[in-house]
């Protein structure tokens, strides 16, 4: 009879095999779970290459096959743990994470995976502690910050955890969730308390299909149907307090007659096997297939005739070994050796010694992106002290509307949050740069997003442009008023005077000064922009113009008297008539320079107003506007000087005080105008340039023919020519006795 001897690293409890054979010859070696046991032992079995099966978890140390040629491991690699243990922490945003690892080259290996998959996903560590070979209840500094986090990853095999999972069970550290690759064996730790350190851990289990042969053996075995195996009864007696009934223990009486392991709590016999089951059911399977498959080879090539059975070396075995497969279609091969799929358990041990560990999900690294991990959140309970899904961050999130800033020496995770800047936004939690709006666009009072801007300009419908163009329409009405008072009363003294001419052409001037301002009123265009300078400048020449060919012609009546030809001609051939005519030519000589070389353009300004894109004409030249304007103010000076130096000149309707009250107020107007011009931006420049020419051609229609129109209609009575008469008489009878 072949046999496989179990060689384990345990001391104090024997194991105790369930067959008894007289002659044992042992064809392989079955080790673990620890890889230094199983490191140990392969050092002295290497030398004669017998067949050595582990059922520990996967070590890469022993797959080396130059020093274990006749090693078998048969547990699948952990090269995708980390990979899933990762991606669970990135589906609850867990970004603040604890590891406790073995103080081996496997916990090196495993922290620099999980510090690659972390990295990568900017999880960040609250803190590495590495279990030392000698565990020690005393080590008192192992367990500082330990509250740093509330989830722990706990990686290992049973040896080197043992002393770690019994002082966590002991220590009652029920704010954690523990995720590990181990399940703990809950009897150990029982106590008095009803709760338990590992109720809501997490474990990451290899996916094994499961052995329903197995499982159906583990349910129906007794001891009445298999008989000779020495374990059972012991296990009978032991779980279902059953008597022994002869003195070789094998007999049993006053057991319950449907009595079956499956009966038995899962957490003193699982029927369902455990990761280190299967391995070890694995490694049994393959040898005794090697076996099969090397009788079937000799029985073909060398025939015996011994009955007893076939002779052959244990070391003949590894080739069988290395090609065959087994059950769950994994090569036994170390090279093929794959890591695809987990189960992920959820352990449910409230009240303690409940100990149900139920399937909550999946991880498949095999899978394409976003589709590797499945969850059933429902299904998961968690430790007593959360009421919900657990949270583990340095730093709370920074929401929509601010960004993260890294602190000094601190780890990525742990951050402080700052508002977006202004235009700039944030719509999702934990950006590390805002994103600025287009022009186009502009950011809400949140800072979460972008919105159209509207297009804004001094509308029609505004209150602000509606009050201006209501303005203009009314002082453009009263204008025709006047000019209507004036025709209706051409004969009399008063229009007559300061030549009637001027007068009219003044009037008309100022209706259409009235008027452009409405150029500026409305959505802007090409030509409304041109058309804004362009009628305002030659406009307010022409008006300003007529002003001075007014004064100029009171100056020259008065000095008719005195001898000079320049004087006489000027005033036989109407030259102040040609003032209007060269002003305005100079003038549009300006324009077209202007137009020619840089024109006003629409302009856009999505700075001006918050949310708005205001629309305005450009100006185009800076220095053809200047030219322009201070053309006009150099008119006004000069009407100004020449109303000023004509003002006391005798004359019943003289109004050159009036013109130079005008001008002064015209001149004053656009001074002030000019600073608070450039000091504005957008609507309120333009309703600023409104209100200028309103004012200015206010002052003009105003003080020039305010007082006619008062005494036209109020004070008829002086408009006469006996009452001009009778003044002159008065005048000049104080001038005789004076």
């Amino acid at each position: 009879m072949n046999a496989i001897i179990w060689l384990t690293a345990h001391v104090q409890r024997k194991v105790l095999p369930n067959y008894n054979c007289k002659k044992r010859n042992f064809t392989a070696a079955l080790t673990g779970t620890s890889w230094i046991t199983s490191a140990q032992i392969g050092t002295l079995l290497q030398l004669f290459r017998f067949p050595q099966i582990t059922f520990g978890p996967y070590d890469p140390f022993l797959s080396d096959r130059g020093q274990y040629p006749s090693l078998y491991q048969m547990a699948p690699k952990d090269t995708s743990l980390s990979l899933a243990i990762v991606s669970l922490m990135v589906h609850f945003r867990w970004s603040w994470i604890g590891l406790i690892l073995p103080d081996d080259h496997k916990g090196n290996k495993i922290l620099s995976d999980f510090r690659q998959e972390m990295e990568r996903k900017r999880i960040c560590t609250a803190f590495v502690k590495m279990i030392p070979a000698t565990w020690t209840s005393s080590f008192v500094k192992f367990w500082e910050n330990m509250d740093d986090t509330n989830i722990i990853i706990i990686y290992g095999d049973i040896d080197s955890l043992e002393g770690l999972m019994r002082n966590i069970g002991q220590r009652l550290l029920t704010w954690h969730v523990w995720v590990m690759n181990i399940e703990p064996h809950i009897i150990e730790y029982d106590n008095h308390f009803m709760l338990d350190s590992f109720h809501g851990s997490l474990i990451f289990k290899h996916n094994y299909r499961e052995n329903f042969e197995f499982t159906k053996f583990i349910r129906t075995v007794n001891p009445k149907k298999y008989p000779e195996d020495i374990y059972l009864p012991k296990m009978w007696y032991l779980f279902f307090m059953c008597s022994f009934s002869d003195i070789n223990c094998q007999v049993l009486d006053s057991c319950q007659t449907n009595a079956s392991l499956d009966m038995l709590p899962s957490q003193i016999f699982d029927v369902v096997m455990s990761e280190e089951s299967t391995s070890i059911y694995n490694g049994v399977y393959a040898v005794a297939h090697s076996l099969h498959e090397m009788r079937l080879q000799q029985l073909q090539t060398q025939p015996y005739e011994n009955e007893e059975g076939m002779e052959f070396f244990p070391w003949q075995l590894n080739t069988f070994l290395k090609d065959i497969e087994v059950r769950d279609n994994r090569s036994l091969d170390w090279r093929q050796t794959t890591d695809a799929e987990y189960d992920i358990l959820n352990l449910w041990n409230l009240p303690k010694g409940l100990g149900l560990k139920v399937k909550i999900g999946n991880f498949y690294a095999n899978a394409p992106q976003g589709q590797q991990l499945s969850l059933s959140e429902q299904m998961i309970q968690w430790p007593e002290i959360f009421s919900e899904i657990p949270q583990s961050v340095c730093s709370e999130s920074c929401g929509p509307g601010f960004r993260k800033v890294t602190l000094e020496h601190k780890a990525i995770c742990c951050y402080n949050c700052t508002p977006c800047a202004d235009n700039e936004i944030s719509n999702e939690t934990d950006v590390d740069q805002c994103v600025k709006c287009p022009e186009s666009h502009y950011a809400n009072t949140e800072k979460s997003n972008c919105y159209q801007k509207s297009v804004s300009f001094l509308a029609y419908e505004d209150p602000l442009g509606m009050a201006l163009a209501s303005i203009a329409l009314c002082l453009s009405a009263l204008t025709a008023f006047v000019i209507g008072i004036f025709v209706k009363h051409k004969d009399t003294p008063i229009v007559k005077a300061n030549n009637q001419a001027l007068s009219y052409t003044l009037l008309i001037t100022l209706k259409f000064c009235f008027l452009c301002s409405l150029n500026f009123i409305g959505q802007p265009n090409i030509v409304a922009c041109i058309l804004q300078q362009t009628t305002f400048a030659v406009a307010f020449t022409v008006a300003l113009a007529t002003v001075l060919a007014k004064a100029i012609t009171v100056v020259l009546a008065f000095k008719v008297s005195f001898p000079g030809r320049m004087v006489r001609w000027l005033m036989i051939s109407r030259g102040p008539n040609y003032i209007i005519p060269i002003c305005t030519l100079i003038q549009l000589l300006l324009c077209g320079i202007w137009m020619a070389i840089s024109p006003p353009y629409i302009d856009q300004d999505a700075h001006i107003e918050h949310g708005h894109i205001i629309i305005v004409c450009n100006k185009g030249s800076a220095v053809a506007f200047h030219s322009v304007l201070g053309y006009l103010c150099f008119l006004a000076l000069g009407s100004y000087t020449m109303a000023f130096l004509s003002r006391n000149l005798p004359d019943t309707f003289n109004e050159s005080k009036f013109l130079s009250l005008s001008m002064l107020v015209f001149f004053c107007v656009w001074i002030t105008f000019l600073p608070v011009y450039h000091s504005t931006k957008g609507k309120v420049m333009v309703a600023m340039e409104v209100f200028s020419i309103l004012a200015s051609s206010t002052a003009l229609l105003a003080f020039i023919f305010g007082p006619k129109c008062y005494i036209i209609l109020l004070r008829p009575e002086k408009n006469s020519f006996n009452h001009i008469r009778e003044k002159r008489t008065t005048h000049s009878r104080r001038k005789i006795f004076s």
